[in-house]
């Protein structure tokens, strides 16, 4: 289908009427796709980009889709899109994150299973997460502040596995950041769980 259909089906579904920081949660998804493509990224990324909260995920406790319906979203963005944005929806950020960029394992929430990412899909997976969270962070800068530490360190490590544009985005986004205003008005928040891995 084509990212005209697949924003249809995710209004279809209620995603516009989902609060997110920034607005609603369809804004987010539609913002985090056109951050990819800006940046580079392939037409199956992309899509997982715009289709990535469907089952919802591990800072984000709302679904658009049960997570036992893998047909459904493969014939919307294709097998390669829909195994990236389960396990997006998947992972188990905190056992997780740390030591993606150097073992690849992903845990799965659902199912405690591990899963081992290499090369092309480790890659594609560390740049959805990556440009999810400049998203939020852009949205909402008072979850940046509250975490920066946290992600600037996660960032760091998660380099090497960065598409080289997405990697220069980082460090171009958290370089003005910590340069703002900080007086600067604040996006009203969200409610998002305590944990500093889990946001959303």
């Amino acid at each position: 289908m084509s990212v005209d259909e697949v924003r249809a089906w995710l209004r279809e579904r209620g995603a516009d009427r989902i609060d997110h920081p920034g607005g609603n949660l369809y804004a987010h998804l539609c913002r985090v796709r056109e951050r990819l493509a800006a940046l580079g990224c392939g037409l199956d990324v992309q899509l997982a980009g715009l289709t990535h909260a469907v089952y919802g995920t591990d800072g984000f406790d709302v679904a658009l889709l049960d997570r036992t319906d893998r047909a459904t979203l493969r014939d919307l963005v294709g097998g390669e899109a829909a195994d990236l944005v389960y396990g997006y929806g998947a992972c188990d950020r905190r056992r997780t994150w740390r030591r993606l960029a150097t073992t690849g394992a992903v845990y799965d929430r659902f199912t405690g299973q591990v899963t081992t990412l290499r090369g092309e899909d480790l890659r594609s997976f560390v740049d959805l997460s990556v440009v999810n969270e400049l998203d939020v962070f852009e949205q909402d800068p008072a979850i940046l502040d509250k975490h920066r530490a946290f992600f600037r360190e996660l960032f760091a490590a998660w380099t090497p596995a960065m598409s080289p544009p997405v990697a220069t985005e980082v460090h171009r986004f958290l370089g003005r950041q910590g340069n703002s205003d900080r007086g600067a008005r604040r996006p009203r928040k969200f409610a998002i769980r305590s944990d500093p891995i889990p946001v959303p």
